[in-house]
């Protein structure tokens, strides 16, 4: 059974920081591309950052290009997202991600983590 457990969200002022941290169990963590999405009241959930399996190319939306890092650890199994310079737009519940694409799909979310930035 897989399992993606996010951690980190909370509340922070703008221009703060924080880190999510994703856990993943229950699948062959290294050889999937692990992003991180994310949906606010009222809107489509989008795309934030991804990092590939193999040469851990990242992939950013523009909105947090050069203010998020998005990072794995094949080790433990978990990728981070490190925010920092944090705006109130940033406010959402941030979803993490795992996927494969290869011989098969697979596509696997966790329950979601809130972050929101205040004024």
């Amino acid at each position: 059974q897989v399992q993606l457990v996010e951690s980190g969200g909370g509340l922070v002022q703008a221009g703060g920081s924080l880190r999510l941290s994703c856990a993943a169990s229950g699948l062959i963590f290294s050889i999937y591309t692990m992003g991180w999405y994310r949906q606010a009241p009222g809107n489509q959930r989008e795309l934030v950052a991804t990092i590939t399996s193999g040469d851990g190319s990242t992939n950013y939306a523009d909105s947090v290009k050069g203010r998020f890092t998005i990072s794995r650890d094949n080790n433990k199994n978990t990728v981070y997202l490190q925010m920092n310079s944090l705006k109130p737009e940033d406010t959402a519940v941030y979803f993490c991600n795992a996927k494969y694409t290869a011989f098969v799909t697979r596509n696997y979310w966790g329950q979601g983590t809130q972050v929101t930035v205040s004024s």
